[in-house]
């Protein structure tokens, strides 16, 4: 199978249930091939054709499967993060110049007014009877014709990757390109008709839409599709679906593991293995997964650029290496030092990559991106003599906050529009939970002032939640080299940011709410976190928080208590006791 749409249609004869999600009816191959059939006789009947890029913005869950599936049977996926704000999804569109753009009933009225902005007819899909049927809303009645099988050179998928020195680079992959590397996951992994994946991962990014969908379609098994990770949702999805594995990030790793030791009142399924990839794991977390679940780890690595995976540690009875992302799993993998290649001697260079899963280029020209056919990561590693792979750092200077790539220029572009800000460098500052958070250095224009938290505040606006700067350092001057560029590179050492996470103990003696007010956010906060007894200076962090639980914290506060606080100045108070003082200041200014 060289297509995506082959791999669709092998599941014609399939009555097994193949797509299953919480709280709906599963859909067998069968269902599942043909709602993705009516969905993409639909797309190519308003005039899509193979070369048009179709962007969709479509919550996680069965719909996203399904609307990934029928763009790349008629034409171009681009799917897009739904947390988007108007002025980023503008961004996006503008880039890519989409012909037609699939929303859901849940998508917010200000991303469809930025999408009728950019003059993109709009096809509007929510949820059908099964978990892979939807329903069309809107969009117009179609012709129905139909439809050509794409060529495995054609491309099937857009998406943006972030560069440090310009915008974020478009990267077309192929149909050959991803059932490439969805089969290069599934030999890895050993997968079967008798494996199910719970995915957690989000649809809009390559390690969700090849390793939790294409690679387990590629093989026969099934997919449990969840809305995204939910902590206090994650053990009752295992109970209820019964997954022989499941693939993350470290931060959501560590996140489960974290619930793992605070509960003990339930028992956990028996997986057959557990896949992390898009950072590092770190080799404790390993190995209390391995205890908790008795199950192995196997760390992955992937990027963009080859439709995910380039190497992954072996499952047992083969050697796994903890702190290593394992040996070549589909494509040839080598190191780049001085303009030589080296293999296996222990050399520390560049990790460079060739293969059918690696894309041929940008859409936009990269100087540098290739050497002699071989894709640069920009990452650093090295090959130990069994061929088994370590990074030792990056040479680009992106942000990895729990996997997700983030562009420094980004926030630097988004600071500099603000009237009082003359200079602004964001970097990478370590963080025990997350690997690593935007921070931002700033210069401001003569006699300016304004304070960190109303410039943060500022930025929340304009940016998704996980690219506000948790720390903005105001500064007379920022660092030249000697050709006059800003030094990027090691700015978290010298301004002494060396963890965004304070570490504060969870030790402290317990205290109980005293107001109204605490006694209403210690409730919502035992609703988001699972637990039963949650004291005033408490700090969501530690006892499991994570920015998705962040946000239905917060959404909960504000349905409940109707004040509408910023998210930045919500969780710079990390305690109940904190919150109330805030919640009480906006209650009262409002009364």
């Amino acid at each position: 199978m060289n297509t995506i749409v082959e791999i669709v249609r092998s599941l014609t004869s399939s009555r097994s249930d193949i797509l299953l999600a919480p709280s709906r009816v599963p859909s067998s191959g069968f269902d599942l091939s043909q709602a993705v059939e009516h969905l993409a006789c639909t797309i190519s009947g308003l005039g899509v054709d193979r070369t048009d890029v179709i962007a969709t913005l479509v919550n996680n869950g069965p719909e996203a499967v399904t609307v990934f599936l029928a763009s790349t049977s008629v034409g171009i996926a681009a799917p897009l993060n739904p947390s988007f704000k108007p002025a980023e999804l503008s961004f996006y569109l503008a880039d890519l110049r989409p012909t037609l753009m699939i929303i859901s009933s849940e998508t917010p009225a200000e991303l469809v007014d930025a999408c009728n902005g950019a003059g993109v007819p709009l096809l509007r899909v929510t949820p059908g009877s099964t978990a892979g049927a939807v329903m069309i809303l809107d969009g117009g009645p179609p012709t129905l014709r139909a439809l050509a099988s794409p060529d495995p050179s054609d491309v099937a998928l857009i998406l943006h990757t972030s560069g440090t020195t310009s915008r974020p680079k478009m990267v077309p992959l192929t149909h050959e390109n991803m059932t490439a590397s969805a089969t290069h996951v599934a030999h890895a992994l050993d997968l079967t008709q008798t494996d199910r994946v719970l995915n957690v991962m989000p649809l809009f990014h390559i390690h969700g839409i090849v390793a939790a969908l294409l690679a387990p379609l590629r093989s026969g098994g099934s997919i449990v599709a969840t809305p995204g990770y939910l902590a206090t949702h994650f053990f009752d999805w295992l109970i209820e679906t019964s997954p022989t594995w499941y693939t993350a990030v470290p931060t959501i790793h560590q996140s489960i593991l974290e619930r793992v030791k605070s509960t003990s009142d339930f028992q956990l399924p028996q997986l057959r293995f557990i896949r992390s990839s898009s950072a590092s794991l770190p080799p404790a977390v390993m190995e209390g997964l391995e205890g908790a679940f008795s199950a192995p780890v196997v760390e992955a690595y992937g990027m963009t650029e080859a439709a995910h995976q380039m190497s992954c540690n072996p499952l047992p009875p083969a050697h796994r290496k903890p702190g290593s992302v394992g040996i070549a799993a589909g494509p040839e993998i080598a190191i780049l030092t001085e303009g030589e290649v080296h293999q296996r001697n222990g050399t520390v260079g560049e990790v460079i990559v060739r293969g059918p899963n690696v894309t041929s280029g940008y859409l936009t020209p990269a100087e540098g991106a290739f050497i002699d056919g071989w894709f640069r990561t920009g990452d650093l590693g090295r090959f130990d003599h069994d061929g088994y792979l370590t990074l030792t750092g990056r040479s680009k200077e992106m942000i990895n906050r729990a996997g997700e790539t983030i562009a420094p220029r980004e926030i630097d572009e988004v600071l500099l529009d603000h009237e009082l800000v003359r200079q602004a460098l964001a970097f990478g500052v370590p963080d025990q939970r997350l690997g690593e958070q935007p921070a931002a250095a700033v210069v401001l224009e003569a006699g300016a002032m304004i304070d960190e938290l109303s410039l943060r505040q500022w930025v929340e606006g304009r940016l998704s939640p996980a690219k506000v700067p948790r720390r903005i350092i105001f500064m007379d001057s920022l660092p030249l080299g000697p050709t006059g560029k800003l030094q990027r590179i090691g700015m978290a050492e010298r301004l002494g940011l060396f963890d965004l996470d304070d570490g504060a103990s969870t030790n402290a003696e317990f205290v109980a709410p005293r107001t109204r007010t605490e006694e209403v956010l210690a409730e919502i906060w035992a609703e988001v976190l699972g637990r039963d007894l949650i004291g005033v200076d408490d700090r969501f962090l530690d006892l499991g928080g994570d920015s998705m639980l962040a946000i239905r914290l917060l959404t909960r506060v504000r349905e409940r208590l109707q004040i509408d606080p910023s998210i930045v100045a919500f969780f710079d108070r990390p305690t109940v006791a904190a919150q109330a003082d805030l919640v009480d200041d906006l209650l009262f200014s409002d009364a």
